[in-house]
C-alpha cells in the first residue's frame, strides 16, 4: 500500500538512498532538506531511478520551518503516513575541548531536530489512529563509544524519547516508534565529522592527542576489508524493511555487526518488544 512519507536530511548519502528507494517502492516521497540550493546530488538520483520526488525546505532546527513543511504535506495529502527522521550530524571532540555550543549544536540537530519533527506529526497520526515515526539512530545511541560522548549523547536521547512514546502511544493510539541503529555508513557523514573537527580548530595538541590518533587511524584501517561499514543503499533497505511492516520493531541494528556491538544491551530483547511490555504492565495496566 502506497503511504505518504517524509523523509529529513536528503541532500546527501542516506537520506538520498531512503528517499530514491521508498519512491521506487511506490511511495509518495516528500524529500526535505535545510537547503534546497543543495538538491542536485538528490535531483540526480531521482532522474537516474527515473522517480518522482516532492521536494520541500525543512530546517530541522527550526520549528517554524518544521511546521510550514508538515502543514504543506497535510494541505495536499490530507495525511503523513510516515515520518523518516534522518536529518542529522557527527561530533568528535572531547568534553573537555568542546565548547557548550557546539555541544548545545550536536543536541539540536541530532535530538532536538527529531522531537520538533514528531511533535509536529504525532497529532495528525493520534487523529488518524496510525501512523509511523522511524528516526535514524546509531549504535552509538546504546554504546558510548571514544571521543563521540556528546554525539552518543543525542542518540542515546532519541533511544529514549522513542522507547517512551511507543510504551503509551502506540497501544493507546496505534502510531509506531522505530529506532534504526548502522554502524558506520560509506558516504559523506564520516568525512564531514572530520571536516567539522578541522574547522574547530583540528586534533588539537594536548594530552588527548595520541589517543585521538590510534582512535583515527584504527577507524581509517576498519574501512578497509571490515564489515563494520555499509552503503547507505543497505542501510536504507533495513529502513524500508521497517516502514513496510505491518508490526515494525521500536529498535533495529542494521548489520550483523552492528548486532555484534551492541549485543550485551540487545541480545535479551533485540526489537526492544518485551521492554515496552512490560513498562506497559508496570505503569499503565
Amino acid at each position: 500500500m502506497s503511504k505518504t512519507i517524509l523523509i529529513t536530511g536528503t541532500s546527501s548519502g542516506l537520506g538520498i538512498s531512503i528517499a530514491v528507494q521508498a519512491a521506487k517502492a511506490g511511495h509518495n516521497v516528500y524529500a526535505t532538506m535545510r537547503n534546497l540550493s543543495k538538491r542536485g546530488a538528490l535531483d540526480t538520483a531521482a532522474a537516474e531511478a527515473e522517480i518522482k520526488l516532492n521536494v520541500l525546505e525543512l530546517d530541522v532546527q527550526d520549528t517554524a520551518s518544521v511546521n510550514a513543511a508538515v502543514n504543506t504535506i497535510l494541505e495536499k495529502e490530507g495525511k503523513i503516513d510516515t515520518l523518516i527522521n534522518n536529518a542529522g550530524a557527527g561530533f568528535v571532540r572531547t568534553t573537555e575541548q568542546a565548547t557548550e555550543d557546539e555541544i548545545n549544536w550536536v543536541m539540536d540537530v541530532n535530538f532536538m531536530g527529531v522531537v520538533r519533527c514528531t511533535k509536529a506529526v504525532i497529532p495528525h497520526m493520534r487523529k488518524a489512529r496510525s501512523g509511523h515515526v522511524l528516526t535514524v539512530s546509531s549504535v552509538g545511541g546504546l554504546v558510548g563509544q571514544p571521543f563521540n560522548e556528546i554525539y552518543c549523547a543525542a542518540k542515546f536521547a532519541v533511544e529514549g524519547f522513542t522507547e517512551a512514546l511507543a510504551c503509551y502511544v502506540t497501544p493507546n493510539f496505534g502510531i509506531n516508534f522505530t529506532t534504526v541503529e548502522p554502524g558506520g555508513i560509506e558516504s559523506e557523514f564520516a568525512a564531514n565529522i572530520m571536516k567539522q573537527m578541522e574547522t574547530t580548530g583540528g586534533m588539537l595538541d594536548d594530552e588527548y592527542l595520541p589517543i585521538l590518533q590510534r582512535y583515527v587511524g584504527g577507524s581509517q584501517n576498519r574501512q578497509s576489508g571490515s564489515d563494520i561499514y555499509q552503503t547507505a543503499d543497505e542501510v536504507a533497505a533495513v529502513v524500508m524493511e521497517c516502514v513496510d511492516s505491518p508490526e515494525p520493531p521500536i529498535r533495529k541494528r542494521t548489520s550483523k555487526w552492528g548486532e555484534n556491538f551492541t549485543h550485551f544491551k540487545t541480545e535479551l530483547d533485540p526489537t526492544g518488544a518485551k521492554q515496552q511490555a512490560y513498562v506497559f504492565d508496570a505503569l499503565l495496566k
